[in-house]
C-alpha cells in the first residue's frame, strides 16, 4: 500500500501496527496518517514535545492547536472525527485506508464527512513479517530473559523434594503459581514483562493454553510456555519446554521423543518460499506413524491439534502461520516451532523454539537445551 493515504487511532502500547508505524510508545490514543508518503500524528500536548524528540514521523501535530481552529471556525467543542476531518480537509485528502479493527464510530463519522474508507487486509503493514535486524535483536534479547526465566525454575524444580506424590521447596508445597512468580520476577529484572505465563502439571497439562495452578506433582508433566514482551523494544520471544520431575511414564518419554523428532522435521523444511501447510502436514503425518492419534476421545480433544507454529514480533501471534492454511514462510519470517502431544490420564508434552527462516533454511534463536526429566 505505498501509495494509498493511511489512518490509525488508538494507544501505541496496545495496537502494534501503531508503533511499527511511529515508533513511538504511549498509553493514550492519538492519530497517525500517512499522506502522500509522509507520516505525521496528531497528538495531545500532553505528549507533544516528547513525541517531536522520539516518534520517526516527518511532522508532529498538536490537537490542541487543530481544536483552537475547529472551535473558531464552528462555534463548538471538535471531537477526534472533527479535528481528523479538519486535517483531512486542510491535505486535499477524500479517501483513506484503516485497519480491520478501526473504531466504528470513527468510521461512520469520517463516512458522514465524505471521505471514503477502503479496509486494508491483515496484515496492515506486510513488511512487519519480515524482520530487520535490529527487530531480531529484539525478539532475542527478549529470548534471552525467558531462557534466564526458564533457567530459574529449573534451579528451584531440581532442588525441589518429593513427599507423598507432591514437589515441596523447603517445607512449602511447590505450585504453579509460585514457580510462575519466579518465572515473572527473573523476566522483570530483565527489563521484560510476562503474562499468562503456562506453568501446567498433570491433567492441567493436557488443555495447551490452561496456565496451571495447585500444587505440582512428581513423576507428572509440567508444561513451561513462556512468551514475555520486552519493556523497551515492545517485541516479543515464545518458548516452551516440557520436564518432569522424578520418573516419567513409558508414555511420557515416548510422547517426548516423538516431539521432539517432529520439531527436527520442522526444522529440516523450513525455507524461504516453503509453503507452511507442507510442514504441519510432514508432523502431522510423523505423529500418525508413531503411533499418536489426534481427534475426539471420551469428549475431549487428544493428539495433536493445534498449529505447528506462528509469526512473531510486535505481536505474541501474528502471520505466517504455520498450519494447514497457505502461509509461504519468507526469508526473514520469525517463527515458532512448538508440535505438541495431549492426552487424557498421561499429560501433555510441548517444545518451543523460535527459528529465523533464511534462504536455504532457518537458524535457530533458541539456545535452551531440551530434557525431560530432573
Amino acid at each position: 500500500m505505498p501509495q494509498e493515504h493511511l489512518l490509525i487511532i488508538g494507544s501505541s502500547e496496545q495496537n502494534p501496527d501503531l508503533f511499527y508505524a511511529t515508533k513511538f510508545i504511549a498509553p493514550d490514543p492519538f492519530v497517525f496518517l500517512r499522506i502522500r508518503g509522509r507520516k505525521y500524528i496528531l497528538i495531545s500536548d500532553l505528549e507533544i514535545d516528547r513525541a517531536r524528540k522520539q516518534a520517526s514521523v516527518h511532522s508532529v501535530v498538536s490537537t490542541s492547536s487543530l481544536a483552537g481552529r475547529f472551535r473558531k471556525k464552528f462555534g463548538r467543542v471538535p471531537s477526534l472525527s472533527d479535528l481528523v476531518m479538519l486535517f483531512l480537509k486542510d491535505h486535499r485528502v477524500k479517501a483513506l485506508t484503516i485497519p480491520s479493527d478501526f473504531p466504528y464510530s470513527l468510521a461512520l463519522n469520517l463516512k458522514k464527512g465524505g471521505i471514503r474508507l477502503a479496509c486494508a487486509k491483515i496484515p496492515f503493514f506486510p513488511d512487519r513479517m519480515k524482520k530487520t535486524g535490529t527487530e531480531i535483536s529484539a525478539i532475542v534479547r527478549a529470548l534471552r530473559a525467558t531462557e534466564k526465566a526458564m533457567a530459574e525454575a529449573v534451579k528451584i524444580l531440581r532442588a525441589s523434594t518429593i513427599r507423598k506424590g507432591l514437589l515441596y521447596s523447603d517445607d512449602t508445597p511447590l505450585t504453579s503459581e509460585s514457580l510462575r512468580r519466579v518465572i515473572h520476577h527473573t523476566l522483570l529484572e530483565h527489563d521484560c514483562s510476562g503474562e499468562r505465563t503456562i506453568v501446567s502439571c498433570g491433567r492441567h497439562s493436557i488443555d495447551p493454553h490452561d496456565q496451571g495452578s495447585g500444587p505440582l506433582r512428581a513423576n507428572k508433566s509440567i508444561i513451561f510456555d513462556i512468551f514475555p514482551r520486552d519493556c523497551r523494544s515492545l517485541y516479543y520471544a515464545d518458548f516452551s519446554r516440557t520436564l518432569v520431575r522424578g520418573k516419567a511414564s513409558p508414555k511420557l518419554r515416548a510422547m517426548f521423543k516423538s516431539v521432539s523428532e517432529a520439531q527436527e522435521i520442522a526444522f529440516g523444511l523450513i525455507r524461504d518460499g516453503v509453503p507452511s501447510g507442507k510442514i504441519h502436514n510432514a508432523v502431522l503425518k510423523h505423529f500418525e506413524k508413531s503411533g499418536f492419534e489426534t481427534g475426539l476421545k471420551n469428549g475431549r480433544m487428544q493428539g495433536f491439534f493445534h498449529s505447528t507454529g506462528h509469526g512473531l514480533g510486535l505481536e505474541v501471534h501474528e502471520p505466517p502461520c504455520i498450519g494447514p492454511g497457505e502461509d509461504i514462510l519468507k526469508k526473514g519470517h520469525v517463527v515458532t516451532v512448538e508440535p505438541g502431544l495431549y492426552y487424557q490420564g498421561v499429560g501433555g508434552v510441548r517444545l518451543e523454539d523460535l527459528v529465523l527462516v533464511t534462504k536455504n533454511g532457518c537458524r535457530n534463536l533458541t539456545r535452551f537445551p531440551k530434557f525431560l526429566e530432573i
